[in-house]
């Protein structure tokens, strides 16, 4: 839930109320209570007709991507998604029917892919143009990123629109991630490939898998590769 700050304004011309974005009510008092010391009894004071009380929204809740990661890593070992390395996944694709779920952006899925493998950018690039994104394009740029990304909101529905919740899919992004700890790393490291691997078994899919290395290991090892100039 959102965080609420308020605000005190003076209104002339009606009696107290609360004004807020979701709605309005007015009355014709508020009993206050403020603690002075921790040693006094607790005093009440009425705050004077004319005062009007603005609650405004500061902070908006997380995305099931923005959790923890070590929530998201918890629920992943619960429901057994398990980490397989480039070789395994090519032999699961051509023996089992696994499908190659890449979430990596548009472009870089364009430029060079696994075979079949099925596109769902998880991340995409800003598209808004609201004072809010304007602003996060500016703090992008000014650590050199020109290619500011943010959540797919529609990851899910697209997802769903391709396959189905019995499909059998190994996630995969660039770089990978791992669930297995380390002396550096005892939660493992998060990846994209990791937080849609996430958000599948939230939503119900049952055969996720997902692709440690990412798919720098798979170009390195030199498997097979299509790019959409090819198809």
């Amino acid at each position: 839930m959102a965080s609420l700050t308020s605000s005190i304004s003076l209104h002339s011309s009606s009696p107290l109320g609360f004004a807020s974005k979701h709605g309005h009510c007015s009355c014709s008092w508020l009993t206050v209570r403020s603690v002075r010391s921790t040693r006094k009894r607790l005093s009440s004071q009425t705050v004077p007709r004319g005062l009007r009380v603005r609650c405004a929204a500061t902070k908006q809740a997380k995305s099931p991507a923005e959790e923890e990661w070590k929530i998201k890593r918890a629920l992943l070992l619960q429901k057994k998604v398990r980490s397989v390395d480039a070789k395994e996944a090519l032999r699961l694709q051509k023996e089992n029917n696994f499908v190659i779920l890449d979430v990596r952006p548009v472009k870089e899925f364009e430029e060079a892919h696994p075979p079949n493998a099925v596109n769902v950018q998880i991340y995409r690039l800003i598209k808004e143009w609201t004072a809010w994104d304007i602003a996060r394009r500016a703090a992008f740029a000014f650590f050199g990123i020109f290619a500011g990304t943010e959540e797919n909101p529609e990851f899910i529905q697209t997802v769903e629109s391709k396959l189905d919740k019995n499909a059998k899919i190994i996630v995969a992004c660039a770089a990978g991630g791992t669930m297995r700890p380390t002396q550096n790393l005892p939660e493992g490291q998060q990846s994209r490939s990791l937080i849609a691997a996430y958000l599948l078994v939230l939503n119900g899919y049952t055969n996720v898998f997902h692709l440690e290395g990412g798919l720098y290991s798979w170009f390195k090892e030199g498997l097979p590769v299509e790019s959409a100039e090819e198809e």
